[in-house]
């Protein structure tokens, strides 16, 4: 089985963008603060990127910004490919299959 559960604020502000046929998505970054501290007594976060299609990318592109708390359930899908210098590279991230806004936009906007 693969499926991800996860809850975070978004690092920037989406972009919606179209596919060649006409598809829309959003690439984002969500940062995912870790359960526990650091040796430091600090809190560390994730930075997972995520990619939003369809009806969910629009409205994530019209309802959020950067710092908005959203929860994102989806797959984890890992792409690889060979770069100008022919090093392999391996991608992994999170195509979601919903997404949860966690904050009135109210909320949002005093952020």
């Amino acid at each position: 089985m693969n499926r991800v559960m996860l809850i975070g604020r978004m690092t920037r502000d989406p972009e919606l963008a179209y596919t060649k046929q006409n598809a829309p998505y959003v690439k984002m970054r969500i940062a995912v603060m870790r359960g526990f501290r650091n040796r430091a007594g600090e809190r560390e976060a994730d930075f997972v990127d995520c990619t939003v299609w369809n009806k969910s990318a629009e409205h994530v592109a019209a309802y959020c910004k950067r710092g908005s708390l959203i929860g994102v359930t989806g797959s984890i899908r890992t792409s690889r490919y060979d770069n100008a210098e022919g090093k392999r590279i391996y991608r992994t991230e999170v195509f979601a299959q919903s997404i949860t806004f966690l904050e009135r936009r109210k909320e949002q906007a005093q952020q």
